[in-house]
């Protein structure tokens, strides 16, 4: 879950990659039929991937193979300051290319040599190398800036949130623009290699593991160090700053467990414990369902009390606001934000269209809890959920399989996204149902993957052809009738679940 409603959505013209025939120095030009062949110009890579939804995120003519991003902040002035080295492969010939960022560069260096730079649209550093980079070329990329995250605004808003006692770097569909320089969708995902340099005595979490303890600077600072080592996107990679309890363990799986609580929370800390308490076990119950875990740690993060107010699957380890604790212990909230684990960090969407592969899967994942906790079936709850949206109500005029740009949060992609997935259990059967989903992770393990290619992948195995099911829960307006023997009499019963559900919903979705 997440709940950010973005930023600039301006579409961009897509420039095309031109392709350069080049001969060695010193040689002869390539010939083709006798004749020279004139080699193409370099060109601009594109500023944006093209995502239809918000054209001018992520850039087009090289693909990033590793971050090592090295910070230093300070918590009394939200000032941040930064080097982040970007390892990379050009995908053409390039004369420029284009970082998503909003702080102040100070400089840019493409394989030792400065670069130039210019900045366009709401958050594009167009950077124009001190040579012409040629398709297949490793690129080192050094960047370095400072800035105050929380005073960077893209349509009055910015996605770093500054507490009293430090930040949060947790946003989705952006959130790189305001800590590092990056190549900013779901289809260029890389490893981190993430440091930040604090005064002694604030915490930072970040996504992975700890390569080494936190190290003794000059000044009474400390140096708090993590590494990913699993393809990750960039609005997964996170940071908290601030005083936190951090608690570590291992895992069912030998996974390395960290939890960390802010110790501002008070009276909702034992509840937040609780729950994030049980992230390994309910990690191991999904790894049941939905195939081996896919990442080198796991754990989460519980915010402090003036930080965010939704939660975010943030790679290896969730952050979640405050809010989900207010009634108590809720471990429906860790489910989702686990399950995407597998949906939506380790498949990520091609684009954020798809976004009801993300959040559909993630919702149904609290169904399938529930019926494990016994605290009512997914049957129950899809009966309860679907009784409760009256068929006039705008719920169902938001189709999850194609939201629009401004609603890929909205209920309609939780609540109906999860009877989507439950009208397909009925209609394969169980056995097709949970070899489904199985094979959609471990068919796309670390990559993306559309709508189009879950439908392709569900009717594969179960035989049957499920476009009209897609079609009528995904991509039509208005609530999808249901078969005479599945209406029911009655007005369906709550399930015990569903409180705990409701409460996590009314936090994750608008």
């Amino acid at each position: 879950m997440r709940r950010v409603l973005t930023a600039a959505t301006t579409a961009l013209t897509l420039t095309t990659a031109g392709t350069m025939l080049a001969g060695t120095p010193g040689q002869a030009a390539p010939t083709a039929w006798g004749r020279p062949v004139v080699s193409a110009a370099p060109q601009p890579g594109a500023p944006g991937l093209g995502d239809s939804y918000f054209p001018d995120y992520g850039n087009g003519g090289y693909d990033v193979g590793h971050y090592d991003v090295r910070l230093r902040y300070e918590p009394a002035t939200d000032r941040l300051t930064g080097t982040t080295t970007i390892l990379a492969t050009a995908t053409q010939d390039l004369s420029t290319f284009n970082l998503d960022f909003l702080l102040d560069v100070e400089s840019i260096r493409v394989n030792g040599w400065a670069a130039t730079t210019s900045t366009a649209g709401t958050h594009e550093v167009v950077v124009t190398p001190a040579r012409t980079v040629t398709k297949g070329q490793q690129l080192t990329i050094v960047v370095r800036y400072s800035g105050v995250p929380s005073e960077a605004l893209v349509d009055g808003y910015t996605g770093w949130t500054r507490t009293d006692d430090g930040a949060l770097a947790v946003n989705e569909p952006e959130s790189a623009w305001w800590w590092f320089p990056s190549n900013d969708h779901p289809l260029d995902k890389a490893t981190y290699d993430i440091s930040v340099s604090v005064p002694t005595g604030v915490e930072v979490i970040s996504n992975g593991v700890q390569p080494t303890p936190p190290l003794a600077e000059a000044g009474n600072r400390t140096r708090w160090s993590w590494r990913t080592t699993s393809p990750t996107a960039t609005y997964l990679a996170f940071l908290a700053i601030g005083q936190y309890d951090i608690v570590t363990d291992t895992s069912p799986g030998g996974q390395p467990v960290i939890n960390a609580y802010s110790t501002s929370l008070g009276a909702r800390g034992p509840a937040a414990r609780a729950s994030i308490g049980r992230t390994a076990e309910i990690l191991d119950w999904e790894s049941g369902l939905f195939g081996p875990y896919p990442f080198e740690a796991q754990g989460g993060v519980a915010g402090p009390v003036d930080g965010i107010g939704f939660a975010l699957e943030t790679q290896t380890r969730p952050v979640y606001g405050p809010g989900f604790w207010d009634g108590g212990a809720n471990t429906y909230v860790v489910a989702h934000e686990n399950a995407h684990q597998w949906f939506g960090d380790s498949v990520s969407v091609a684009e954020w269209r798809n976004i009801w592969l993300n959040e559909g899967f993630a919702s149904y994942a609290e169904w399938l809890w529930s019926e494990e906790q016994g605290e009512g079936t997914a049957q129950e709850i899809f009966d309860f959920a679907y009784a409760g949206y009256g068929a006039n109500q705008g719920f169902w005029q938001v189709l999850p399989g194609d939201p629009g740009a401004g609603r890929i949060f909205h209920p309609a992609v939780y609540d109906r996204g999860a009877m989507t997935l439950h009208q397909l259990r009925l209609a394969v059967g169980d056995d097709a149902f949970f070899e489904i989903l199985p094979a959609w992770t471990a068919e796309h393990r670390y990559g993306n993957g559309t709508i189009e290619q879950f439908q392709a992948l569900a009717e594969r195995i179960s035989g049957l052809d499920l476009d009209d099911l897609f079609t009528a829960w995904l991509f039509t307006a208005g609530r999808p009738e249901l078969a005479t023997t599945a209406r029911k009499a009655a007005p369906p019963t709550e399930p015990k679940s569903w409180d705990k559900i409701r409460e996590a919903h009314n936090l994750m979705s608008h």
